[in-house]
Protein backbone atom coordinates (compact mmCIF):
# COMPACT_ATOMS: atom_id res chain seq x y z
CA UNK A 1 0.00 0.00 0.00
CA UNK A 2 1.23 3.46 -0.80
CA UNK A 3 2.25 5.19 2.24
CA UNK A 4 1.38 8.91 0.47
CA UNK A 5 -2.60 8.06 -0.18
CA UNK A 6 -3.69 5.39 2.10
CA UNK A 7 -7.20 6.29 3.99
CA UNK A 8 -5.15 5.15 6.87
CA UNK A 9 -2.41 7.57 6.99
CA UNK A 10 -1.27 10.82 6.76
CA UNK A 11 -0.32 12.70 3.56
CA UNK A 12 3.58 12.16 2.92
CA UNK A 13 6.30 14.02 1.22
CA UNK A 14 6.38 13.72 -2.86
CA UNK A 15 10.35 13.73 -2.66
CA UNK A 16 11.34 12.03 0.80
CA UNK A 17 8.14 9.78 0.94
CA UNK A 18 8.23 9.96 4.63
CA UNK A 19 8.19 13.24 6.09
CA UNK A 20 4.65 14.68 6.57
CA UNK A 21 2.70 17.10 4.11
CA UNK A 22 3.31 20.81 5.40
CA UNK A 23 4.04 22.57 2.12
CA UNK A 24 2.55 22.44 -1.82
CA UNK A 25 4.02 24.06 -4.81
CA UNK A 26 1.70 25.38 -6.79
CA UNK A 27 3.47 25.56 -9.74
CA UNK A 28 5.13 22.01 -10.17
CA UNK A 29 1.92 20.87 -8.43
CA UNK A 30 3.86 18.88 -5.65
CA UNK A 31 3.40 18.37 -2.21
CA UNK A 32 6.52 18.91 0.10
CA UNK A 33 7.46 19.03 4.20
CA UNK A 34 9.80 21.51 5.38
CA UNK A 35 12.73 20.18 4.75
CA UNK A 36 12.55 19.01 1.52
CA UNK A 37 11.63 23.09 -0.29
CA UNK A 38 15.01 24.00 -0.52
CA UNK A 39 15.78 20.88 -2.83
CA UNK A 40 12.73 21.12 -4.89
CA UNK A 41 13.92 25.08 -5.72
CA UNK A 42 17.72 23.75 -6.50
CA UNK A 43 15.71 20.62 -8.52
CA UNK A 44 15.06 23.33 -11.32
CA UNK A 45 15.60 26.96 -11.13
CA UNK A 46 14.45 27.66 -14.83
CA UNK A 47 10.69 27.74 -12.92
CA UNK A 48 9.23 30.64 -10.76
CA UNK A 49 8.18 28.31 -8.02
CA UNK A 50 5.31 29.20 -5.74
CA UNK A 51 5.30 27.07 -2.76
CA UNK A 52 1.88 28.13 -0.04
CA UNK A 53 1.22 26.07 2.75
CA UNK A 54 -0.68 22.95 2.03
CA UNK A 55 -4.24 23.79 3.03
CA UNK A 56 -3.49 26.96 0.30
CA UNK A 57 -2.49 24.77 -2.82
CA UNK A 58 -3.77 25.69 -5.90
CA UNK A 59 -4.53 29.35 -4.63
CA UNK A 60 -1.88 30.24 -7.91
CA UNK A 61 -3.38 30.25 -11.13
CA UNK A 62 -1.64 27.60 -13.30
CA UNK A 63 -1.14 29.01 -16.26
CA UNK A 64 -1.67 26.85 -19.98
CA UNK A 65 1.47 24.91 -21.34
CA UNK A 66 3.39 26.26 -24.15
CA UNK A 67 1.96 23.60 -27.15
CA UNK A 68 5.59 24.71 -28.97
CA UNK A 69 7.61 23.87 -25.72
CA UNK A 70 6.08 21.21 -23.17
CA UNK A 71 8.33 22.27 -20.37
CA UNK A 72 7.55 26.13 -20.98
CA UNK A 73 4.52 27.28 -18.43
CA UNK A 74 2.91 30.44 -20.91
CA UNK A 75 2.41 33.91 -19.75
CA UNK A 76 1.66 35.68 -23.41
CA UNK A 77 -1.82 35.70 -25.49
CA UNK A 78 -1.24 35.95 -29.54
CA UNK A 79 -4.65 37.01 -30.25
CA UNK A 80 -4.12 36.55 -34.21
CA UNK A 81 -3.41 32.80 -34.12
CA UNK A 82 -5.24 32.77 -31.30
CA UNK A 83 -2.57 30.19 -29.28
CA UNK A 84 -1.18 30.86 -25.80
CA UNK A 85 2.83 31.31 -26.33
CA UNK A 86 5.68 30.84 -24.40
CA UNK A 87 8.82 33.48 -23.45
CA UNK A 88 10.83 31.19 -26.34
CA UNK A 89 7.93 31.66 -28.48
CA UNK A 90 7.86 35.38 -27.43
CA UNK A 91 11.59 35.77 -28.65
CA UNK A 92 11.03 33.87 -32.20
CA UNK A 93 10.33 35.53 -35.16
CA UNK A 94 6.82 33.04 -35.46
CA UNK A 95 4.52 35.93 -33.51
CA UNK A 96 6.14 38.85 -34.91
CA UNK A 97 3.62 41.76 -35.36
CA UNK A 98 1.18 40.22 -34.58
CA UNK A 99 -1.23 41.74 -31.36
CA UNK A 100 -0.50 40.42 -28.31
CA UNK A 101 -1.37 40.25 -24.89
CA UNK A 102 -1.16 38.68 -21.47
CA UNK A 103 -2.74 35.51 -20.39
CA UNK A 104 -3.84 36.65 -17.44
CA UNK A 105 -5.90 39.83 -19.36
CA UNK A 106 -7.59 37.13 -21.79
CA UNK A 107 -8.06 34.91 -19.06
CA UNK A 108 -10.23 38.00 -17.13
CA UNK A 109 -11.69 38.59 -20.46
CA UNK A 110 -13.04 35.25 -21.25
CA UNK A 111 -13.88 34.75 -17.00
CA UNK A 112 -15.98 37.98 -17.38
CA UNK A 113 -18.14 36.82 -20.50
CA UNK A 114 -18.12 33.33 -19.07
CA UNK A 115 -19.74 35.46 -15.80
CA UNK A 116 -22.22 37.07 -17.65
CA UNK A 117 -23.28 34.26 -19.63
CA UNK A 118 -23.40 31.91 -16.29
CA UNK A 119 -25.39 35.13 -14.74
CA UNK A 120 -27.47 35.16 -18.26
CA UNK A 121 -28.69 31.24 -17.72
CA UNK A 122 -29.21 31.56 -13.71
CA UNK A 123 -31.39 34.75 -13.84
CA UNK A 124 -32.59 35.11 -17.31
CA UNK A 125 -32.94 31.95 -19.25
CA UNK A 126 -33.20 29.34 -16.98
CA UNK A 127 -36.25 31.34 -15.12
CA UNK A 128 -37.60 31.39 -18.87
CA UNK A 129 -37.24 27.61 -18.93
CA UNK A 130 -38.79 27.29 -15.37
CA UNK A 131 -42.01 29.55 -17.03
CA UNK A 132 -42.19 27.91 -20.27
CA UNK A 133 -42.07 24.61 -18.18
CA UNK A 134 -44.74 25.64 -16.11
CA UNK A 135 -46.70 26.48 -19.16
CA UNK A 136 -46.92 23.38 -20.42
CA UNK A 137 -47.96 21.18 -17.64
CA UNK A 138 -51.18 23.89 -17.26
CA UNK A 139 -51.60 23.08 -20.81
CA UNK A 140 -51.50 19.61 -20.17
CA UNK A 141 -53.64 20.08 -17.25
CA UNK A 142 -55.95 21.96 -19.43
CA UNK A 143 -55.37 19.60 -21.98
CA UNK A 144 -56.59 16.67 -19.96
CA UNK A 145 -59.79 19.14 -18.96
CA UNK A 146 -60.32 19.81 -22.35
CA UNK A 147 -60.26 16.61 -23.61
CA UNK A 148 -62.48 15.04 -20.64
CA UNK A 149 -65.22 17.90 -21.35
CA UNK A 150 -64.74 16.52 -25.02
CA UNK A 151 -65.42 12.81 -23.96
CA UNK A 152 -68.76 13.88 -22.03
CA UNK A 153 -69.87 15.53 -24.86
CA UNK A 154 -69.68 12.91 -26.97
CA UNK A 155 -71.39 10.65 -24.50
CA UNK A 156 -73.75 13.44 -23.71
CA UNK A 157 -74.63 13.45 -27.97
CA UNK A 158 -74.77 9.35 -27.97
CA UNK A 159 -77.09 9.72 -25.58
CA UNK A 160 -79.07 12.10 -26.90
CA UNK A 161 -79.15 10.13 -29.86
CA UNK A 162 -80.22 6.81 -28.18
CA UNK A 163 -83.13 8.39 -27.24
CA UNK A 164 -84.10 10.06 -30.49
CA UNK A 165 -83.92 6.32 -31.75
CA UNK A 166 -85.84 5.11 -28.70
CA UNK A 167 -88.43 7.53 -29.92
CA UNK A 168 -88.37 6.89 -33.53
CA UNK A 169 -88.16 2.60 -32.93
CA UNK A 170 -91.22 3.34 -30.57
CA UNK A 171 -93.27 5.43 -33.17
CA UNK A 172 -92.69 3.50 -35.70
CA UNK A 173 -93.56 0.00 -34.20
CA UNK A 174 -97.33 2.33 -33.09
CA UNK A 175 -97.52 3.10 -36.60
CA UNK A 176 -97.24 -0.74 -37.72
CA UNK A 177 -99.44 -1.64 -34.83
CA UNK A 178 -101.93 0.83 -35.77
CA UNK A 179 -101.35 -0.60 -39.79
CA UNK A 180 -102.04 -3.49 -38.19
CA UNK A 181 -105.00 -3.18 -36.86
CA UNK A 182 -106.53 -1.06 -39.62
CA UNK A 183 -105.82 -4.02 -42.18
CA UNK A 184 -107.40 -6.99 -39.84
CA UNK A 185 -110.69 -4.46 -38.83
CA UNK A 186 -110.87 -4.57 -42.76
CA UNK A 187 -110.25 -8.04 -43.68
CA UNK A 188 -112.80 -9.11 -40.31
CA UNK A 189 -115.75 -6.86 -41.55
CA UNK A 190 -115.05 -8.62 -45.35
CA UNK A 191 -114.88 -12.22 -43.48
CA UNK A 192 -118.19 -11.40 -41.35
CA UNK A 193 -119.91 -10.34 -44.87
CA UNK A 194 -119.02 -13.92 -46.36
CA UNK A 195 -119.65 -15.63 -43.20
CA UNK A 196 -123.36 -13.99 -43.38
CA UNK A 197 -124.06 -15.38 -47.23
CA UNK A 198 -122.48 -18.68 -46.63
CA UNK A 199 -125.03 -18.66 -43.53
CA UNK A 200 -127.85 -17.48 -46.02
CA UNK A 201 -126.76 -20.19 -48.73
CA UNK A 202 -126.73 -22.74 -46.39
CA UNK A 203 -130.48 -21.96 -45.64
CA UNK A 204 -131.22 -21.72 -49.44
CA UNK A 205 -129.82 -25.46 -49.78
CA UNK A 206 -132.28 -26.21 -46.48
CA UNK A 207 -134.81 -24.63 -48.48
CA UNK A 208 -134.65 -26.66 -51.60
CA UNK A 209 -133.90 -29.88 -50.36
CA UNK A 210 -137.52 -28.84 -48.77
CA UNK A 211 -139.28 -28.13 -52.06
CA UNK A 212 -137.75 -30.88 -53.80
CA UNK A 213 -138.98 -33.51 -51.04
CA UNK A 214 -142.80 -32.12 -51.31
CA UNK A 215 -145.66 -33.72 -53.09
CA UNK A 216 -147.04 -30.58 -53.49
CA UNK A 217 -146.41 -29.51 -56.91
CA UNK A 218 -147.26 -25.54 -55.87
CA UNK A 219 -143.93 -25.46 -53.36
CA UNK A 220 -141.95 -25.72 -56.89
CA UNK A 221 -143.75 -23.05 -58.25
CA UNK A 222 -143.62 -20.80 -55.01
CA UNK A 223 -139.80 -21.06 -54.59
CA UNK A 224 -138.46 -17.62 -55.27
CA UNK A 225 -135.92 -17.23 -57.66
CA UNK A 226 -133.04 -15.20 -55.46
CA UNK A 227 -130.39 -18.41 -56.16
CA UNK A 228 -128.79 -16.87 -59.08
CA UNK A 229 -127.41 -13.98 -56.67
CA UNK A 230 -125.25 -16.46 -54.64
CA UNK A 231 -123.36 -17.16 -58.13
CA UNK A 232 -121.48 -13.75 -58.23
CA UNK A 233 -118.51 -14.34 -55.69
CA UNK A 234 -117.45 -11.62 -53.07
CA UNK A 235 -114.82 -9.32 -53.73
CA UNK A 236 -111.38 -9.86 -53.33
CA UNK A 237 -109.45 -7.97 -50.39
CA UNK A 238 -105.56 -7.39 -50.81
CA UNK A 239 -103.38 -5.94 -48.24
CA UNK A 240 -99.89 -5.25 -48.38
CA UNK A 241 -97.51 -5.35 -45.79
CA UNK A 242 -95.63 -1.60 -45.58
CA UNK A 243 -91.64 -2.32 -46.44
CA UNK A 244 -89.13 -1.05 -43.71
CA UNK A 245 -86.53 1.29 -45.91
CA UNK A 246 -83.17 0.75 -43.90
CA UNK A 247 -81.46 4.58 -45.14
CA UNK A 248 -77.50 3.90 -45.66
CA UNK A 249 -75.98 5.71 -42.46
CA UNK A 250 -72.61 5.51 -41.60
CA UNK A 251 -72.07 6.17 -37.78
CA UNK A 252 -69.39 8.82 -38.74
CA UNK A 253 -72.15 10.64 -40.24
CA UNK A 254 -74.03 11.32 -36.93
CA UNK A 255 -70.81 12.67 -35.46
CA UNK A 256 -67.60 13.00 -35.87
CA UNK A 257 -64.21 14.96 -34.81
CA UNK A 258 -61.71 17.15 -36.80
CA UNK A 259 -58.55 16.79 -37.43
CA UNK A 260 -56.26 17.77 -34.57
CA UNK A 261 -53.52 20.34 -35.10
CA UNK A 262 -50.01 20.08 -33.58
CA UNK A 263 -47.63 22.90 -34.60
CA UNK A 264 -44.21 23.69 -33.63
CA UNK A 265 -43.76 27.55 -33.46
CA UNK A 266 -40.02 28.42 -33.28
CA UNK A 267 -40.90 31.80 -31.98
CA UNK A 268 -44.19 30.69 -29.75
CA UNK A 269 -42.04 31.85 -26.51
CA UNK A 270 -40.16 34.92 -26.19
CA UNK A 271 -37.62 36.33 -23.62
CA UNK A 272 -38.83 37.94 -20.53
CA UNK A 273 -36.86 41.26 -19.90
CA UNK A 274 -37.24 44.52 -18.20
CA UNK A 275 -36.79 45.96 -21.43
CA UNK A 276 -39.54 47.39 -23.78
CA UNK A 277 -39.06 46.37 -27.06
CA UNK A 278 -41.43 46.67 -29.97
CA UNK A 279 -44.02 44.25 -30.79
CA UNK A 280 -42.57 42.34 -34.26
CA UNK A 281 -45.94 41.81 -36.74
CA UNK A 282 -45.13 38.58 -37.50
CA UNK A 283 -48.81 38.13 -39.01
CA UNK A 284 -50.00 40.07 -42.15
CA UNK A 285 -53.05 42.62 -41.41
CA UNK A 286 -56.35 41.26 -41.62
CA UNK A 287 -57.88 42.75 -45.28
CA UNK A 288 -61.40 42.50 -46.31
CA UNK A 289 -62.64 41.61 -49.64
CA UNK A 290 -63.94 44.46 -51.23
CA UNK A 291 -68.03 44.51 -52.52
CA UNK A 292 -66.99 44.93 -55.74
CA UNK A 293 -63.34 44.71 -57.05
CA UNK A 294 -62.08 47.51 -59.42
CA UNK A 295 -59.20 47.69 -62.44
CA UNK A 296 -56.70 50.09 -61.68
CA UNK A 297 -54.71 50.41 -64.83
CA UNK A 298 -54.13 47.94 -67.72
CA UNK A 299 -50.79 47.71 -69.86
CA UNK A 300 -50.63 46.60 -73.21
CA UNK A 301 -47.80 44.35 -73.76
CA UNK A 302 -47.36 43.90 -77.85
CA UNK A 303 -47.96 40.38 -78.15
CA UNK A 304 -50.48 38.49 -80.55
CA UNK A 305 -51.07 36.35 -77.32
CA UNK A 306 -50.14 37.13 -73.76
CA UNK A 307 -49.86 33.88 -71.50
CA UNK A 308 -47.75 34.71 -68.26
CA UNK A 309 -46.96 38.04 -65.58
CA UNK A 310 -44.79 37.71 -62.38
CA UNK A 311 -44.58 40.39 -60.22
CA UNK A 312 -40.68 41.93 -59.86
CA UNK A 313 -41.93 44.44 -57.52
CA UNK A 314 -44.54 46.95 -56.68
CA UNK A 315 -44.13 48.67 -59.88
CA UNK A 316 -42.69 46.82 -62.11
CA UNK A 317 -43.91 42.94 -64.21
CA UNK A 318 -42.43 40.17 -66.12
CA UNK A 319 -44.89 39.16 -69.35
CA UNK A 320 -44.06 36.13 -72.08
CA UNK A 321 -46.26 35.58 -74.66
CA UNK A 322 -46.50 33.31 -77.90
CA UNK A 323 -43.11 34.24 -79.04
CA UNK A 324 -39.16 33.74 -77.33
CA UNK A 325 -39.40 37.21 -75.92
CA UNK A 326 -39.68 37.63 -72.12
CA UNK A 327 -40.64 41.89 -71.36
CA UNK A 328 -40.44 44.07 -68.36
CA UNK A 329 -42.88 46.88 -68.23
CA UNK A 330 -42.98 49.90 -65.99
CA UNK A 331 -47.10 49.50 -63.97
CA UNK A 332 -47.40 53.11 -63.29
CA UNK A 333 -46.11 54.47 -67.27
CA UNK A 334 -47.40 50.87 -69.06
CA UNK A 335 -43.88 51.96 -70.42
CA UNK A 336 -41.23 48.77 -71.88
CA UNK A 337 -37.90 48.62 -69.71
CA UNK A 338 -36.58 45.64 -70.56
CA UNK A 339 -36.51 42.57 -72.94
CA UNK A 340 -34.97 39.07 -72.71
CA UNK A 341 -35.19 36.31 -75.39
CA UNK A 342 -34.72 32.63 -74.42
CA UNK A 343 -31.39 30.67 -75.30
CA UNK A 344 -33.45 27.81 -77.36
CA UNK A 345 -35.73 30.75 -79.41
CA UNK A 346 -38.80 28.87 -78.12
CA UNK A 347 -41.57 30.82 -75.86
CA UNK A 348 -41.48 30.10 -72.46
CA UNK A 349 -44.02 27.45 -70.72
CA UNK A 350 -43.71 30.00 -67.44
CA UNK A 351 -42.49 32.24 -65.55
CA UNK A 352 -41.59 33.39 -61.56
CA UNK A 353 -39.58 35.46 -60.24
CA UNK A 354 -37.59 34.45 -56.91
CA UNK A 355 -36.61 35.87 -53.81
CA UNK A 356 -33.38 38.01 -54.92
CA UNK A 357 -35.79 39.08 -57.96
CA UNK A 358 -34.06 37.06 -60.61
CA UNK A 359 -36.59 35.93 -63.49
CA UNK A 360 -36.89 32.23 -64.00
CA UNK A 361 -39.06 30.38 -66.86
CA UNK A 362 -39.09 26.51 -68.25
CA UNK A 363 -38.62 25.70 -71.53
CA UNK A 364 -41.08 23.09 -72.14
CA UNK A 365 -40.67 22.67 -76.26
CA UNK A 366 -37.10 23.26 -76.28
CA UNK A 367 -34.41 21.79 -74.30
CA UNK A 368 -36.62 20.74 -71.15
CA UNK A 369 -34.58 23.39 -69.17
CA UNK A 370 -35.29 25.47 -66.15
CA UNK A 371 -33.40 28.91 -66.61
CA UNK A 372 -32.73 31.70 -64.41
CA UNK A 373 -32.14 34.93 -65.42
CA UNK A 374 -29.20 37.08 -63.88
CA UNK A 375 -27.80 40.43 -65.10
CA UNK A 376 -29.45 39.91 -68.27
CA UNK A 377 -27.52 36.70 -68.82
CA UNK A 378 -29.27 33.31 -68.56
CA UNK A 379 -28.14 30.49 -67.34
CA UNK A 380 -29.70 26.78 -67.13
CA UNK A 381 -30.11 25.62 -63.58
CA UNK A 382 -32.04 22.15 -64.23
CA UNK A 383 -32.02 20.03 -66.94
CA UNK A 384 -34.40 17.23 -67.17
CA UNK A 385 -34.13 13.94 -69.67
CA UNK A 386 -37.74 12.06 -69.59
CA UNK A 387 -39.60 14.57 -68.05
CA UNK A 388 -40.44 18.17 -69.33
CA UNK A 389 -40.69 21.11 -66.53
CA UNK A 390 -44.58 23.13 -67.18
CA UNK A 391 -45.57 25.68 -64.36
CA UNK A 392 -42.56 26.72 -61.55
CA UNK A 393 -42.60 29.16 -58.98
CA UNK A 394 -40.23 29.96 -56.52
CA UNK A 395 -41.24 29.60 -52.82
CA UNK A 396 -40.46 31.51 -49.72
CA UNK A 397 -37.25 29.66 -48.88
CA UNK A 398 -35.49 30.15 -51.93
CA UNK A 399 -36.17 26.99 -53.13
CA UNK A 400 -38.26 26.26 -56.76
CA UNK A 401 -41.18 24.12 -57.13
CA UNK A 402 -41.48 22.99 -60.57
CA UNK A 403 -44.16 20.53 -62.24
CA UNK A 404 -43.67 18.55 -64.81
CA UNK A 405 -45.17 16.00 -67.52
CA UNK A 406 -43.40 12.64 -68.46
CA UNK A 407 -42.32 12.18 -72.08
CA UNK A 408 -44.60 9.44 -72.08
CA UNK A 409 -47.79 10.94 -71.51
CA UNK A 410 -49.09 9.34 -68.49
CA UNK A 411 -47.19 11.01 -65.43
CA UNK A 412 -47.37 14.20 -64.15
CA UNK A 413 -45.58 15.10 -60.58
CA UNK A 414 -43.70 18.16 -58.44
CA UNK A 415 -40.45 18.64 -57.84
CA UNK A 416 -38.55 20.51 -55.36
CA UNK A 417 -35.54 21.85 -56.24
CA UNK A 418 -32.67 23.79 -54.08
CA UNK A 419 -30.52 24.99 -56.62
CA UNK A 420 -29.94 22.18 -59.24
CA UNK A 421 -30.58 19.65 -56.08
CA UNK A 422 -33.58 17.55 -56.41
CA UNK A 423 -35.19 17.88 -52.87
CA UNK A 424 -38.80 16.39 -53.01
CA UNK A 425 -41.10 14.66 -54.97
CA UNK A 426 -45.00 15.11 -54.60
CA UNK A 427 -46.71 12.52 -57.23
CA UNK A 428 -48.96 9.90 -55.47
CA UNK A 429 -51.51 10.36 -52.21
CA UNK A 430 -51.78 7.80 -49.36
CA UNK A 431 -53.42 5.32 -51.78
CA UNK A 432 -50.69 5.11 -54.41
CA UNK A 433 -53.03 6.93 -56.43
CA UNK A 434 -51.71 9.89 -58.63
CA UNK A 435 -52.50 13.48 -57.01
CA UNK A 436 -52.50 15.07 -60.51
CA UNK A 437 -54.01 14.56 -63.57
CA UNK A 438 -51.75 12.98 -66.88
CA UNK A 439 -53.47 14.30 -69.68
CA UNK A 440 -51.42 17.00 -71.86
CA UNK A 441 -53.23 19.88 -70.86
CA UNK A 442 -51.99 22.76 -68.47
CA UNK A 443 -50.16 22.87 -65.26
CA UNK A 444 -49.22 25.93 -63.28
CA UNK A 445 -48.16 25.66 -59.31
CA UNK A 446 -47.62 28.23 -56.54
CA UNK A 447 -47.07 28.08 -52.77
CA UNK A 448 -49.12 29.16 -50.29
CA UNK A 449 -48.53 31.60 -47.43
CA UNK A 450 -49.09 28.68 -45.02
CA UNK A 451 -46.42 26.79 -46.88
CA UNK A 452 -49.48 24.40 -48.75
CA UNK A 453 -48.41 23.92 -52.33
CA UNK A 454 -51.45 24.48 -54.92
CA UNK A 455 -51.16 23.24 -58.60
CA UNK A 456 -54.22 24.34 -61.25
CA UNK A 457 -54.97 20.96 -62.91
CA UNK A 458 -56.72 22.01 -66.03
CA UNK A 459 -56.74 18.09 -67.05
CA UNK A 460 -58.83 17.30 -64.15
CA UNK A 461 -60.61 20.70 -63.88
CA UNK A 462 -59.70 21.36 -60.11
CA UNK A 463 -56.76 23.37 -57.95
CA UNK A 464 -55.39 20.30 -55.99
CA UNK A 465 -53.46 21.39 -53.00
CA UNK A 466 -51.21 19.80 -50.63
CA UNK A 467 -49.05 20.60 -47.61
CA UNK A 468 -45.62 21.13 -47.41
CA UNK A 469 -44.83 17.46 -46.64
CA UNK A 470 -46.91 16.85 -49.84
CA UNK A 471 -49.99 15.10 -48.32
CA UNK A 472 -53.55 15.85 -49.72
CA UNK A 473 -55.81 18.66 -48.51
CA UNK A 474 -58.40 18.95 -50.80
CA UNK A 475 -59.46 19.08 -53.95
CA UNK A 476 -61.35 22.36 -55.55
CA UNK A 477 -63.57 21.76 -58.31
CA UNK A 478 -65.36 24.76 -59.34
CA UNK A 479 -68.53 26.68 -57.53
CA UNK A 480 -72.52 26.98 -59.00
CA UNK A 481 -73.65 28.83 -60.56
CA UNK A 482 -70.67 30.39 -62.47
CA UNK A 483 -70.44 33.90 -64.06
CA UNK A 484 -71.04 32.02 -67.87
CA UNK A 485 -72.73 28.86 -66.56
CA UNK A 486 -69.71 26.87 -68.22
CA UNK A 487 -67.41 24.15 -66.52
CA UNK A 488 -64.53 25.08 -64.58
CA UNK A 489 -61.47 25.54 -66.40
CA UNK A 490 -58.81 26.65 -63.95
CA UNK A 491 -55.24 28.12 -65.50
CA UNK A 492 -52.79 29.96 -64.02
CA UNK A 493 -52.88 30.17 -60.21
CA UNK A 494 -51.80 32.73 -57.50
CA UNK A 495 -51.51 33.38 -53.61
CA UNK A 496 -51.65 36.17 -51.55
CA UNK A 497 -50.82 38.16 -48.10
CA UNK A 498 -54.62 36.95 -46.86
CA UNK A 499 -53.65 32.88 -47.74
CA UNK A 500 -56.38 33.51 -50.55
CA UNK A 501 -55.94 31.22 -53.44
CA UNK A 502 -56.87 32.92 -56.87
CA UNK A 503 -56.75 30.91 -59.93
CA UNK A 504 -58.14 32.04 -63.25
CA UNK A 505 -61.22 30.27 -65.43
CA UNK A 506 -61.20 31.27 -68.71
CA UNK A 507 -64.13 29.20 -69.75
CA UNK A 508 -66.10 31.72 -67.12
CA UNK A 509 -64.14 34.80 -68.11
CA UNK A 510 -63.34 35.57 -64.00
CA UNK A 511 -61.13 34.48 -61.17
CA UNK A 512 -62.29 32.44 -58.27
CA UNK A 513 -61.06 33.28 -55.07
CA UNK A 514 -61.24 30.40 -52.65
CA UNK A 515 -59.75 30.75 -48.88
CA UNK A 516 -56.62 28.42 -47.61
CA UNK A 517 -59.01 25.20 -46.79
CA UNK A 518 -60.71 25.48 -50.15
CA UNK A 519 -64.30 27.31 -49.84
CA UNK A 520 -65.08 29.16 -51.92
CA UNK A 521 -64.80 33.30 -51.34
CA UNK A 522 -66.13 35.57 -54.57
CA UNK A 523 -65.93 35.56 -58.18
CA UNK A 524 -63.44 38.77 -59.82
CA UNK A 525 -64.35 39.46 -63.26
CA UNK A 526 -64.34 43.13 -64.02
CA UNK A 527 -65.02 42.51 -67.34
CA UNK A 528 -62.02 40.41 -68.18
CA UNK A 529 -61.60 37.74 -71.25
CA UNK A 530 -60.00 34.89 -71.66
CA UNK A 531 -57.46 35.53 -68.33
CA UNK A 532 -54.37 33.78 -68.32
CA UNK A 533 -51.35 34.72 -66.13
CA UNK A 534 -51.56 35.80 -62.48
CA UNK A 535 -49.79 37.72 -60.05
CA UNK A 536 -50.43 39.34 -56.80
CA UNK A 537 -47.71 42.35 -55.56
CA UNK A 538 -46.41 42.98 -52.18
CA UNK A 539 -49.88 45.28 -51.68
CA UNK A 540 -52.34 42.59 -52.94
CA UNK A 541 -52.65 44.11 -56.24
CA UNK A 542 -54.16 41.64 -58.53
CA UNK A 543 -52.55 41.56 -62.46
CA UNK A 544 -54.34 39.25 -65.07
CA UNK A 545 -53.14 38.59 -68.06
CA UNK A 546 -55.35 38.83 -70.86
CA UNK A 547 -54.93 36.13 -74.22
CA UNK A 548 -56.10 37.83 -76.62
CA UNK A 549 -56.28 41.55 -76.25
CA UNK A 550 -52.37 40.92 -74.77
CA UNK A 551 -53.49 42.98 -72.11
CA UNK A 552 -52.21 43.08 -68.11
CA UNK A 553 -55.25 44.48 -65.95
CA UNK A 554 -54.10 45.30 -62.09
CA UNK A 555 -56.82 44.71 -59.80
CA UNK A 556 -57.81 45.97 -56.42
CA UNK A 557 -59.90 43.35 -55.08
CA UNK A 558 -59.08 43.66 -50.74
CA UNK A 559 -59.60 46.80 -48.69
Amino acid sequence: MDPRTSAQDVMRCDLCETAVVQMHCDTCLVNLCKACVGEHFSADLSKPHKIVHFKDKKSTLIHPRCTSHEEEMCDMFCTHCDVSICSICLASDQHLGHKLARVLEIRDKKRDKLVKKQTELKEKIYPNYQDIASDVQIRMSQLEKEYGDLSTAITKHGEDWHREIDKLVKKLKAEVDEMKNTQLQTLQKHLDEINKTMSDIKDEINSVDSVLESTDISSLFSLPSTLDRYTNLPRKITVTIPKFILKKLQADQLFSLKTISIKSDKHGYSMKTTQKSPEAGSSPPVKQLLDQPETVTTIDTGYDRLYNVACLSDEKIWTSGNDSIMKLYSINQGSLLKSITTKSGNMPYDIAVTKSGDLVHTDYYGDRTVNIVKNEKIKKVIRLRTWRPRGVCSTSSGDLLVIMYSDDGKQTKVVRYSGSTEKQTIQFDYKGKPLYSSDGYYRYITENRNLDICVSDYGARAVVVVNQAGKLRFRYTGHTPAPMNKPFSPLRITTDSQSHILTDDDNNHCVHIIDQDGQFLRYIDCGLSYPQGLCIDTNDNLFVAQLFKAQVKKIKYLQ
